[in-house]
């Protein structure tokens, strides 16, 4: 819901960076793969209750997130980055919650069941929508630069690091927010079904 608004801030501060790391040679692809290694160690943290370290490690996970984007614009894009990027994304977001679990699973593992089941939802419904645009060469301005097509929603990146870094600050009110985080993924699942049934009519072709 705040990307859009979000995105360019953080890429304006990114980008000495980002120009830093394309003089010395460093991909895109390099630097997806060390953010996600960055972010699994949040994963023992949390585990372990060490949440602020955790939120350290979360933050150094989205730095490098957004500086892949930045650095891949500066050298080349493909199909191979934008995968790995998304897919490693779901990865970790996934993980964090199943460190909050493990962490009290007395208290803790129902919401997260929940949580990783709304997950499913919005990322079955992006990857549907996203197959189905690129299929029919639908495309909005905001997008070109991705390497996959975003359609805008309720819950995005943005929404999603606020409910993390919540839960890090706040562990002990850790089942409050993922209820509300899954609240919130649900209302971007149906968002999402009605904005594919206004783009997608019915197919009246006749086999």
């Amino acid at each position: 819901m705040f990307d859009k608004k979000i995105t360019p801030i953080y890429q304006r501060a990114l980008e000495p960076l980002g120009r830093f790391l394309v003089s010395k040679k460093v991909s895109a692809d390099t630097i997806t793969v060390a953010g996600f290694m960055l972010g699994v160690f949040a994963i023992p943290m949390i585990i372990k209750g060490y949440f602020f370290c955790a939120l350290i490690f979360i933050i150094l996970n989205r730095t490098l997130d957004g500086l892949d984007g930045i650095i891949a614009r500066k050298t080349f894009t493909s199909d191979r980055g934008a995968f790995l990027d998304f897919t490693l994304d779901c990865v970790f977001y996934a993980m964090v919650p199943i460190g909050f679990a493990f962490n009290n699973l007395e208290h803790n593992a129902m919401p997260t069941l929940l949580l990783l089941g709304s997950f499913i939802g919005t990322s079955v419904s992006f990857l549907s929508f996203s197959i189905i645009a690129e299929r029919k060469g639908i495309y909005i301005k905001n997008s070109e630069e991705k390497g996959i097509y975003y359609v805008n929603s309720f819950m995005e990146g943005t929404e999603t690091i606020v409910f993390f870094v919540l839960m890090c600050l706040f562990p002990i009110h850790y089942k409050f927010f993922a209820y509300l985080f899954a609240f919130g993924c649900l209302i971007t699942l149906i968002i999402r079904l009605r904005t594919a049934w206004v783009h997608f009519p019915k197919n009246t072709n006749k086999f």
